[in-house]
């Protein structure tokens, strides 16, 4: 074969690797949900590429034996292609060993055409836009499929017999996780599809399975309820004072519940002139009964809760029947959506130039864990607290007084304010700038 030849032949062989490595990484990239896409818009190739995707082992077992094949035969024509050009330059120049230089350094230069144009430019080029090189070679290898196929059915079985003898899954598993939809809002948001707080509410939409109702409900002390038995002036005064849209109702003492007032019925019996009082026949019409729920509820099933029982308030208990929150709708919607519809409120973590933060002691620590880029799994004694005051009491093993420290996962939480034995506020700062080194991440 002349020098011509022998070119035209590598080249043709270059361009078969070339045309199976991007049927191999195009097949393997290629994403189910474009895919499925791609077919419902009437493309029955994208139909095809879904199908091969769900049974890839034929597929593959034609890719494996194509390259192969490929890679023998380049090594069969192009051992000698370049060896006679080169051996006679050597030899010219008086270099020694002539025709084994000239024939490593032919070998080297098919081998590097081979690796750029045959396996790293396709394979690059598979993985820019997977989903259209997918559909436009699927067509070729199910001819290769055909006419393969006594050879990949030899092949298929001793393969599958491995799979077996090692008990592996035959197939790939492609259910998708919440891990999965949160990392691909992660690259939007990166790519700028998507926008920060976009992406924090579809966050915020997962952690409702692991939020606790204790991380959003109105705890105990910041309560506003009335007594059966206060009289008219008393209840126009504390709605005056501390305006709501419903009320909690007690028997005696906050741990008594009677049930609660929505705020607008309240106002239709003023507008009507009747008395505002709680017990007895008079408070039939104005007094609901409270919807009574544990506080190890999730905020998930928090909402079931809400559903199954019509309502939008909710009165959270503790084993011992005592109260320790109340809870609403609105609450856990403003769980999900955040700064989205409450723009106004205090933020509980506030981050200061330092690069420290300050955060309110009733923070729930999904949020601080996201603000220092912590995991949940290192968590101490997970799952006995869900805010930050009760991180601390478990860090501490007492009740936090003022200017009390705890150190944890390269940070220091430093208590600055108590009030009554709550945490009011806490400064957090990475271990490294406290001490004025150069903190991990930059060094």
């Amino acid at each position: 074969m002349g020098l011509t030849g022998s070119f035209l032949v590598i080249a043709l062989l270059i361009g078969c690797s070339a045309f199976f490595s991007i049927a191999e990484i195009s097949m393997a990239a290629a994403r189910r949900l474009r895919l499925r896409q791609m077919a419902e818009d009437g493309d029955l190739r994208a139909a095809r590429v879904a199908d091969i995707q769900r049974q890839p082992g034929d597929y593959f077992t034609v890719v494996q034996i194509g390259q192969n094949m490929v890679a023998i035969l380049g090594g069969i024509v192009g051992e000698g292609t370049l060896a006679p050009l080169l051996v006679p330059l050597l030899e010219r120049v008086g270099a020694p060993h002539a025709p084994t230089i000239g024939f490593l350094l032919s070998f080297l230069a098919v081998t590097s055409l081979f690796v750029l144009f045959a396996d790293l430019f396709p394979k690059r080029l598979g993985m820019v836009d997977p989903e259209r090189l997918a559909i436009g070679v699927v067509a070729p290898m199910r001819w290769w499929m055909v006419l393969l196929r006594p050879v990949v059915w030899v092949f298929n079985g001793l393969a599958d017999g491995l799979f077996k003898l090692f008990r592996l899954p035959m197939g790939r598993d492609d259910r998708i996780t919440s891990a999965d939809i949160l990392a691909l809002t992660a690259a939007g948001a990166e790519a700028g599809v998507l926008q920060a707080r976009e992406q924090q509410v579809i966050e915020n939409v997962f952690e409702l399975e692991t939020r606790t109702v204790e991380s959003a409900m109105t705890t105990r002390e910041q309560i506003v309820y009335f007594l059966q038995d206060e009289d008219e002036e008393a209840i126009r005064t504390r709605i005056a004072a501390e305006p709501h849209s419903t009320y909690l109702v007690c028997d005696k003492q906050i741990d008594q519940v009677a049930g609660y007032v929505d705020a607008a019925d309240l106002f239709a019996r003023v507008l009507r002139q009747e008395p505002l009082t709680l017990r007895g026949d008079a408070a039939k019409g104005l007094l609901h009964k409270a919807l009574i729920v544990p506080d190890r509820l999730t905020l998930s099933e928090m909402l079931t809760q809400f559903r199954q029982a019509h309502e939008d308030f909710a009165v959270i208990v503790n084993e011992y029947s005592l109260v320790v929150g109340v809870i609403t709708l609105n609450d856990v919607m403003s769980t999900v959506m955040g700064s989205l519809v409450s723009p106004g409120d205090e933020e509980q973590i506030v981050r200061r130039d330092d690069g420290s933060w300050l955060m309110d002691g009733l923070t729930p620590m999904v949020d601080v864990l996201r603000a220092i880029d912590a995991d949940a799994d290192e968590l101490p004694q997970r799952g006995q607290y869900d805010t930050l005051a009760g991180f601390l009491m478990v860090m501490l093993r007492r009740i936090p007084r003022r200017t009390d420290c705890a150190t944890w996962h390269g940070f220091r939480f430093e208590v600055l304010d108590v009030d009554a034995y709550r945490i009011d506020q806490v400064l957090v700062t990475p271990i490294a700038a406290a001490t004025g080194l150069p903190s991990p991440a930059a060094a």
